[in-house]
């Protein structure tokens, strides 16, 4: 088949598509990349009149998009929350607990954040606003495989997935090998593991950072959050306080300065 401008009678006699050269074009207008010969071989003349057409357009639909503004993302968050906001199952926290770890990073001007318990994200989603502001990034774990594929989903639809690192996997097993340091941890999992957890990321704590625990009031009966908050009201370079106030109590263990 030929173009509307390309029926053989424009071909000269006997050579038909051979040798055509547009004669829009010179020889010395070939884009870079595309050497004379390739306007020559069968078959390729109308390919490559193609890109070269194609590399013409594409730079001024290029320059023509712009990166997400702050304020278009915050828009996409929110609406992305009130959507789901009675959509939340599978142990996430609440909007209001949400508002207070936004709070909490964006006053401090947290940039490395380590989440141990995705759920399917609602709590990741509240941090990842808030390190959009502070320009840090996210590292949280799940073990349960829906709930990681869950929150994968929900980071993107949110339009912050670009700011997580969402693995699946054991925590247990994978805190030991995560490059640190780290200055907000947030755990909301494996509450009986905490002071484990705690023990094992004490090193990769940076000064200054907090290590918070989500639900130690109502599950203050749990003997590893007993021990955890024993254990962590006894170290000198820490101090620890409980916000009542967010559902479940959060316990917020901040780092003072480095042991002796």
């Amino acid at each position: 088949m030929y173009g509307p401008y390309m029926s053989p009678s424009f071909f000269p006699s006997g050579d038909t598509h051979r040798g055509y050269i547009s004669p829009f074009l010179s020889r010395f207008d070939f884009p870079p990349g595309l050497p004379y010969h390739v306007f020559r071989q069968p078959g390729m003349k109308f390919t490559a009149v193609f890109l070269l057409l194609l590399g013409a357009i594409l730079p001024y639909g290029a320059f023509g998009q712009t990166a997400p503004s702050p304020q278009s993302l915050d828009e996409r968050v929110r609406l992305f929350l009130d959507a789901q906001k009675d959509q939340w199952r599978e142990e996430n926290i609440t909007a209001a607990d949400g508002r207070f770890l936004y709070d909490l990073i964006v006053r401090k001007g947290y940039t490395r954040v380590l989440e141990i318990g995705t759920s399917t994200g609602h709590s990741g989603i509240w941090e990842a606003w808030a390190l959009s502001k502070t320009g840090g990034r996210l590292v949280t774990l799940e073990i349960e495989e829906f709930r990681h594929l869950a929150a994968v989903r929900n980071f993107k639809a949110s339009g912050l997935g670009g700011l997580i690192d969402a693995r699946l996997g054991d925590a247990r097993k994978l805190v030991g090998g995560l490059d640190g340091p780290f200055d907000f941890i947030f755990l909301d999992a494996d509450k009986n593991w905490t002071l484990n957890y705690f023990q094992a990321l004490l090193p990769k704590l940076a000064t200054g950072g907090c290590f918070a625990v989500h639900g130690v009031t109502s599950l203050g009966y749990m003997k590893g959050i007993r021990d955890f908050l024993e254990y962590v009201r006894g170290l000198g370079f820490m101090e620890t306080t409980v916000e009542n106030a967010a559902s479940g109590g959060i316990s917020l263990s901040f780092r003072k300065k480095s042991p002796a």
